[in-house]
């Protein structure tokens, strides 16, 4: 298993080029955040627009159009039950991240259900929390795309049926091949397994045990994987590593990290190893 290391990080955030725009940094859609968890997808929102996503739309219930227009006004915001404007906006982005605080009744199975039919083959598909849980239980087939899942153990034992004591790299490594998707195992010493090698991280620590930080980097991975497209590992492996870093910095002088306050440091820190590249 390969250590994920600062190096990736400078490899993938470059200096921005001066003749871009904001399309040139990729396009997000992010579905999630029912009536009662609407923390979620504003925190995935907030994690994608300052992770440097050019252009994020957030599709949730109605109840958080205020609140997340008060946190994050650089988010479009629309409706996650108006399938005609979810299909044409998934027909524009380069991709989506579904999942966070979307919950599991009847409502939420028919969006995701919409998504995977209308999702395209060369887009990314960052699948977190409720929608991994919703394919585990309704044992939903899943799309042609750029599969990305981001389970904590107790959710990837139920993705993957292997318990969470027998979770071992070649455990781990056999069931993400049936899936033939990205796996970001979210755990003490972060796992991430692809199709070709699997890597682990070795920062991060018990001050990020926090309601939201796994929101928070799925929707980092998204902008990453959106932004910086042309490798889509290392990108992943950014993100993970960057979301951790961030972490342990704060850290240093907190009992507890706060997902929106590691959020709040994501574009200095970018700046900081873009910076490196000189």
């Amino acid at each position: 298993m390969q250590t994920i290391t600062q190096t990736l990080v400078k490899e993938t955030i470059k200096k921005r080029a001066t003749q871009t725009h904001k399309g040139s940094f990729g396009k997000l859609l992010i579905i999630g955040g029912n009536a009662q968890f609407g923390g979620a997808v504003i925190l995935g929102s907030s994690a994608a627009v300052y992770s440097g996503c050019g252009l994020v739309t957030t599709a949730t219930d109605p109840h958080n159009f205020t609140s997340l227009h008060a946190r994050l006004p650089e988010t479009m915001v629309i409706d996650f039950t108006d399938k005609q404007t979810i299909q044409t906006i998934l027909k524009k982005v380069d991709g989506v991240v579904i999942g966070s605080g979307l919950g599991e009744t009847p409502s939420s199975l028919e969006i995701l259900q919409f998504v995977f039919q209308n999702i395209q083959a060369n887009q990314k598909l960052i699948i977190d929390g409720s929608a991994i849980d919703l394919i585990a239980t309704h044992h939903l087939v899943l799309p042609q795309a750029h599969i990305i899942f981001t389970p904590h153990e107790m959710e990837w034992q139920r993705l993957s049926g292997i318990p969470i004591k027998e979770q071992s790299e070649a455990n781990n490594h056999a069931a993400q091949q049936k899936l033939n998707a990205t796996v970001i195992l979210k755990k003490h010493h972060t796992e991430v397994y692809t199709n070709h090698e699997t890597y682990q991280l070795l920062i991060g620590g018990p001050e990020m045990a926090t309601g939201g930080m796994g929101d928070t980097l799925a929707g980092m991975v998204g902008a990453f994987v959106t932004q910086f497209s042309d490798n889509e590992t290392k990108s992943i492996l950014s993100a993970v590593y960057l979301h951790s870093f961030i972490a342990d910095q704060v850290g240093k002088t907190q009992y507890v990290v706060l997902p929106h306050q590691l959020i709040k440091q994501i574009p200095q820190t970018m700046a900081q190893f873009s910076n490196q590249n000189d």
